[in-house]
């Protein structure tokens, strides 16, 4: 039944994710292991069922009609049919590359723009006895002003490879596997960016805990600052590589027919759990912390990581293919 299975799986591959396609492969699934069935009953060797079933139910072109995918079959070949762009393993390598000075961009870009409040905060805590007050906020301006800079700058670092996420592309199987190979390379930097980010974003406020000072408040947006940065620089360069494995498949098995996400399947049940229930979560905590804290002028920045942290946090918890 393996087999049987896995030939589905082949068969179903380049349909959308929607679940009219899905529920017509549970059904021809369903036929296809009674048949199986019915074979091994009647004293059919497994190798023989396996291969009457595939020749019975095995040509997705002839059951369209009775599985009322006749549109979406239809769909499927007219993507075949388009011309593909063929990505060469240098075109690969250089848009990591690029992905990479891209990622130290809008990670620095976001963490200029997150510590900007910190000038107001030393101003008034070190010469608040000064008048420095309009050249804080000045500064503040400035460092926003960099921090935008970099993030238009970094639009046009990879805007050569835009095809890749528009077009129809195919890459060979020794530069697909050299992909796959440096993701799981990545992957513990992955892992141990996600790890101290949210340490640093937890550990955020203890400065302010322990030191009764006013500049400690600074620091609360600094290791929050660092934590964002490693979100950001990971996330990035994790998704260039998901960009290049995906460049080959027009439909995206994350995605439906209209582009929302759903049916996504994570490592485990908890990290379901987690990604469905996680805006609720940080509404929740975004409540009480700003509640307890009465610093709504402050606690805004919880849906700027929110966002971030979402968008890492899918890419490490959703199942590969």
């Amino acid at each position: 039944m393996e087999t049987i299975k896995s030939y589905l799986d082949a068969m179903f591959s380049s349909m959308p994710n929607t679940p009219e396609v899905k529920k017509a492969k549970a059904e021809l699934f369903s036929m296809m292991e009674d048949k199986y069935n019915e074979l091994i009953a009647e004293g059919v060797n497994e190798n023989t069922a396996v291969g009457t079933v595939i020749s019975e139910f095995g040509n997705l072109d002839e059951l369209a009609e009775d599985l009322g995918l006749t549109k979406e079959v239809e769909e499927v070949h007219e993507r075949e049919q388009q011309p593909k762009r063929f990505v060469s393993m240098d075109e690969a390598l250089e848009f990591i590359r690029c992905e990479k000075k891209r990622s130290i961009l809008v990670a620095t870009g976001v963490l200029l723009c997150i510590t900007c409040v910190c000038w107001p905060i030393i101003s008034d805590a070190v010469w608040g006895f000064m008048d420095m007050e309009n050249y804080a906020v000045a500064m503040m301006f400035v460092w926003i002003a960099v921090g935008v800079g970099l993030f238009i700058y970094s639009s046009f670092v990879s805007s050569d490879f835009a095809f890749l996420r528009k077009e129809p592309c195919q890459m060979d199987m020794a530069t697909t596997d050299l992909i796959k190979e440096k993701k799981a390379e990545f992957k513990p930097i992955t892992a141990a960016a996600i790890t101290l980010g949210c340490a640093l974003c937890i550990c955020a406020v203890v400065p302010v805990i322990i030191f009764d000072f006013d500049i400690f408040a600074s620091f609360i947006f600094i290791m929050v600052g660092i934590g964002v940065w490693l979100f950001v620089y990971s996330g990035i360069i994790n998704g260039s590589f998901d960009t290049l494995l995906d460049a080959g498949n027009v439909v995206r098995k994350d995605r439906n027919s209209n582009g929302n996400e759903e049916d996504v399947e994570y490592v485990s049940k908890g990290a379901k759990i987690l990604m469905e229930s996680y805006w609720s979560i940080v509404t929740c905590l975004y409540l009480i912390i700003s509640f307890t804290t009465f610093n709504w002028g402050s606690t805004w920045i919880i849906w700027v990581i929110a966002a971030i942290a979402h968008k890492v946090f899918k890419i490490a918890l959703v199942k590969e293919d």
